[in-house]
């Protein structure tokens, strides 16, 4: 009998693992989709880079309104569920994107705002099934959960670069996209396993381990939480530039056409995926902290090539290096959040609060450093912030 259990509990972890990639991989394919049309919104809209930064914060306003809460919903209603309705949402805040193509700003940054609050719900709560199944496996797989995120924004962009070399409006591509993420998602999701196991029957007046549970509120008074917090900021500031600003700093600062522009933020979501992928094996062989201090000096490379490279190719290059050493950032700080089971839905919640701070601060912050100076200067920010998280990565170690 026990043989037989084991068997299922195995075949259960691997319907929960497949999953898992398919959350990460259709919220990277949703997000990478819209993202792959920002340069013609921005003409279409005639915004100037600080007036996109400024629409490009509705995503965070939505995200971080969603993310302080989001500990709790996952606790009640558990990921699956929380992954099945916020996908919907998801998409249905997609399609009144694409309809404010065409009628204007105040429509598109409503959909923007539904985005970004459904997509940070749903980060937190397939990151907290990430680390259940990996927990499951005694394997550090949560990057290669990342990786199906970042092979989603690949599968995205390249579909976004093919709908505009065939001329195909946003408005069609993204009203397709956005239905279909909302129609497939909550059914791929249903063999989440269990976010916590049951607990075990007690004689009567035994202590319960209710204890070592911490609330969302407590876990903002941890060091440690707070510093992986931040350690996540500098890398999300560093994905998110890249994700918003890359094609427009090519298109704009190295005079690529559109099209190669969206081929190169297809580079940096390719390098990031191809990162993510081996980073188990990295993790395994090096450890949490001097691979990730590896990581942010490759990215700070890789992005000063980018703005000062003298022309597009090498500029290119900059973008695999960029994309490459951000790659490992975002998923190592959720582990680190999540080391410790009870405690990991409040902590991943606190973690990913802080971490999209960058998306709130980003946006605007390149677009008003561009209209200042030009966007492809202003990418040097986070070169910054890599010099931050270079400093702060100790904080994801292991605890005894």
């Amino acid at each position: 009998m026990t043989a037989e259990l084991e068997r299922i509990e195995r075949a259960e972890t691997r319907a929960g693992v497949r999953a898992t990639y398919a959350a990460f991989i259709a919220t990277g394919f949703i997000f990478a989709s819209w993202a792959s049309r920002i340069p013609h919104f921005q003409r279409q809209l005639d915004l100037s880079p600080g007036q996109l930064g400024l629409l490009l914060l509705a995503i965070a306003v939505g995200s971080l309104t969603a993310l302080p809460m989001a500990g709790a919903i996952v606790t009640r209603f558990g990921s699956r569920r929380t992954v099945a309705v916020l996908a919907a949402l998801d998409g249905l805040a997609v399609v009144v994107v694409a309809l404010g193509y065409q009628a204007g700003v105040p429509l598109v940054a409503f959909g923007l705002v539904l985005f970004g609050f459904a997509q940070g719900g749903w980060d937190v709560a397939m990151n907290v099934q990430g680390a259940v199944v990996e927990r499951r496996l005694g394997l550090a797989i949560m990057p290669r959960f990342h990786a199906g995120f970042s092979l989603g924004t690949v599968a995205g962009a390249l579909l976004g670069a093919l709908m505009v070399a065939l001329h195909v409006s946003p408005t069609g591509h993204l009203l397709v996209v956005g239905l279909l993420i909302a129609a497939l998602v909550p059914v791929a999701v249903r063999d989440f396993v269990p976010d916590t196991e049951p607990e075990p029957e007690l004689e009567p007046g035994a202590p319960t381990s209710s204890g070592s549970k911490v609330s969302a509120l407590a876990a903002w008074t941890e060091p440690r939480t707070l510093l992986i917090g931040l350690f996540v900021l500098t890398f999300a500031f560093a994905e998110g530039a890249g994700n918003d600003w890359a094609s427009v700093a090519l298109i704009d600062g190295h005079g690529t056409s559109i099209a190669l522009g969206t081929l190169g933020f297809a580079l940096f979501l390719t390098a990031m995926t191809v990162g993510r992928w081996f980073g188990p094996h990295l993790l395994a062989r090096f450890g949490r902290v001097g691979l990730l201090q590896v990581m942010a000096a490759t990215a700070t490379l890789g992005i000063l090539l980018f703005v000062l490279g003298p022309n597009a190719p090498l500029a290119f290059v900059g973008t695999l290096l960029w994309g490459l050493g951000t790659a490992l950032g975002f998923p190592v700080g959720m582990s680190a959040a999540a080391d410790e089971p009870t405690r990991a839905p409040a902590r991943v919640s606190v973690v990913a609060s802080i971490g999209y701070c960058a998306f709130l601060g980003g946006p605007p912050l390149v677009g008003l450093l561009g209209d200042t100076f030009s966007v492809l200067s202003a990418v040097l920010a986070v070169a910054v912030a890599m010099f931050v998280g270079f400093l702060v990565a100790p904080s994801t170690r292991e605890p005894a």
